[in-house]
C-alpha cells in the first residue's frame, strides 16, 4: 500500500500543493497592494504607480537560456542514465541489487530523455526568435 501511496503523493499531491500555494502567495500579494492603494486614494495621498509593476529581472535573456540549456542537459543525461540502468537489469537480472528504482527505470529514463529533448527543442526555438532581442541587450551592455 505504501508502495503506490508515496508516488502517488510525490507525483500528484505535492505539485498541486506548490502550485497552490505560489498562486495563493502571489494572489495575497496583489491584495495586499490593492488594499494600500485604496487607503491613499481615500486619504487623498499621492499613489505610486511603480506599486503595481512586476519586479523586472537582473539577470539578461542570454543568463535564462542557458539556464534552460543546462536543464536540458541535465534531465537528458539523467534520462540516458536511467535508461542504461535499466537496459542493463534487464540484460544481466541482479547486476544493481538494491536499488528501489530499478522495476521504474527504464520508464522514468524515457520520459525523463523526452523531457530533456523537449527543454533542448524549448531552448532553440527561444534562441532563434531571441536572437535580436539578445543582440540588443549586448549593445546596451557595451554603452
Amino acid at each position: 500500500m505504501e508502495a503506490t501511496l508515496v508516488p502517488i503523493f510525490i507525483c500528484v499531491i505535492l505539485p498541486i500543493a506548490i502550485v497552490w500555494l505560489v498562486v495563493r502567495a502571489r494572489k495575497h500579494e496583489m491584495d495586499k497592494k490593492t488594499e494600500i492603494m485604496l487607503k491613499a486614494i481615500e486619504n487623498g495621498a499621492q499613489v505610486d504607480p511603480q506599486l503595481f509593476k512586476t519586479k523586472q529581472s537582473t539577470r539578461s535573456i542570454k543568463q535564462e537560456l542557458m539556464d534552460k540549456f543546462t536543464g536540458a542537459c541535465v534531465t537528458s543525461f539523467m534520462g540516458i542514465a536511467f535508461l542504461a540502468i535499466g537496459i542493463l537489469n534487464r540484460s544481466n537480472p541482479g547486476m544493481f541489487k538494491g536499488l528501489w528504482f530499478l522495476e521504474t527505470a527504464l520508464t522514468a529514463g524515457a520520459i525523463l530523455l523526452a523531457i530533456g529533448f523537449a527543454l533542448f527543442f524549448s531552448y532553440l526555438v527561444s534562441k532563434r526568435t531571441l536572437a535580436k532581442e539578445i543582440e540588443a541587450e549586448e549593445k546596451n551592455l557595451e554603452k
